[in-house]
């Protein structure tokens, strides 16, 4: 018999048992729903529900259902539906009647909240630490090339000579902003939902800020409706997960490309990389490439969770048990893709040769031209129009920019002298830059700076 099915007369089918068990899934929340139980225990031994020897009794067994866990001694049963009924079982098993009192004042509604709240604020420290390894990835490979220059590209046409150190601090930037995004949810996530009942509370005078002092929370939730039907934390945490996935994903492509002979910009280490089973001479990039496909899972995660909440009446809804699938899936996908992406960027191959020589095709230097010819006192939409022209010309006649004549330049614009050629070469034109966040030296190493103490205070 069922611990709930005191009111029913007739046994549920099996193809319901199957329909209606989550334990799964919800069996990874385990660790969680004992070390729940024994606040609640040690809470229901403060109020006297329990006395001191049955308390010990029940955090004793909940201790041996822990160890024969992760021993692998015992099988989770579909009969028992979730994980919470499969530990109350197992304790009543036991230690007899005295883990039948384990449930007073609680239920699986509030049960439930507290179990996946330990999980997902335990999970987003680990996703802080990994974000942080990938951050300090791109920081040590950005200030070991801080010499290298590289094209920069709007629509993937070649746009400005950059630094290589500049393009990875990029996407440090990206990553420093989802370390913020979760730091955020786990604070607003740190609150106590145990303690609310099924949705309108308990009759026992419980003590809220005992199992909250227990249990590491910072905050209590002040609403039992709330506690119990609140799945903003899940949506949130999904959320941050999609957004740092779309970075992973940008980084992938790229990595894709620029490893590519058409490119030829990086060349990945063997350790990331797979081969063709009917072409010898393939290497591909397939690690980047999976985490450009599993960024496709982690949306449809998102869309998930989003959709199964959105006409739920409160409180409680058995809807919900579809949250830990969704949540779950996401961060571990989420965590591998931070992983192998870091250990990516650190064994990677920068062919500097060939990305500055790349530097030297498709009139990167442009704007730069046209920066000069205003300080010759032409407008500058009016320079603008006159390098297209000079492009145009280059163009025709197989040139770069560099390689136009001066008495041509002086045709265009009589102004013009010698020392155009000191502003067209591709290392000028990225020192030339003198705007804050900009790609000369002095800037790249302030961002470096800047990252270094950032890594530090946030270890």
């Amino acid at each position: 018999m069922k611990l709930w099915g005191g009111r029913f007369k007739e046994d549920t089918d099996e193809l319901m048992d199957l329909f209606n068990a989550s334990i799964d899934i919800d069996s990874l929340l385990y660790k969680e729903d004992i070390e729940g139980s024994l606040a609640h225990v040690q809470m229901l031994e403060k109020i006297g529900i329990v006395n001191s020897e049955e308390c010990d009794l029940i955090k004793t067994g909940l201790r041996d259902i822990l160890l024969d866990i992760e021993n692998g001694d015992i099988e989770f049963s579909i009969s028992d539906e979730d994980i919470h009924m499969f530990i109350e079982r197992l304790l009543i098993e036991k230690i007899g009647e005295v883990g039948k009192k384990l449930h007073t004042a609680r239920s699986r509604n509030d049960q439930t909240a507290v179990d996946l709240r330990l999980y997902v604020k335990k999970e987003i420290s680990k996703i802080k630490l990994l974000i942080h390894e990938l951050m300090t990835s791109l920081y040590k490979r950005a200030k070991e090339n801080t010499e290298v220059i590289m094209p920069g590209y709007t629509h993937l046409q070649r746009a400005q000579p950059i630094r290589l150190s500049f393009y990875l601090m990029a996407y440090f930037s990206m990553l420093k902003r989802d370390y913020i995004r979760f730091d955020n949810a786990y604070k607003l996530m740190d609150e106590l939902p145990l303690g609310a009942g099924a949705l309108a509370g308990t009759s026992y005078e419980t003590d809220r800020e005992f199992l909250r002092d227990i249990l590491g929370f910072e905050e209590i939730m002040g609403n039992a409706l709330d506690a119990v039907s609140d799945r903003d934390y899940v949506i949130e945490t999904s959320s941050n997960i999609a957004l740092g996935m779309m970075h992973l994903s940008r980084i992938a492509e790229e990595i894709v490309i620029f490893s590519s002979k058409e490119f030829d910009f990086f060349t990945l280490s063997d350790k990331y990389s797979t081969g063709s089973s009917i072409m010898p001479q393939k290497k591909n990039p397939d690690a980047a490439e999976l985490i450009r496909g599993k960024t496709g899972s982690v949306y449809g995660n998102l869309l998930a969770l989003l959709v199964m909440m959105k006409g739920l009446p409160l409180a409680y809804n058995k809807d919900m048990q579809e949250d830990k699938k969704q949540i779950f899936e996401a961060i571990d996908n989420f965590k591998i893709s931070l992983s192998i992406m870091s250990k990516m960027i650190q064994t990677m191959i920068f062919n500097k040769t060939r990305m500055f020589e790349a530097t030297q095709q498709g009139f990167l230097n442009a704007t730069d031209l046209a920066d000069y010819l205003v300080t010759l006192g032409i407008p500058f939409r009016k320079s603008h129009e006159i390098v297209g022209s000079l492009v145009a010309y280059a163009i025709a006649n197989n040139l770069t920019l560099e390689e136009i004549a001066l008495d041509k330049y002086q045709e265009f614009v009589t102004e013009i002298d010698q020392s155009v050629y000191d502003i067209l070469a591709i290392e000028n034109c990225v020192e030339s830059k003198k705007s804050m966040g900009s790609t000369n030296m002095i800037s790249t190493l302030e961002m470096l700076g800047n990252a270094y103490n950032w890594l530090e205070e946030n270890r």
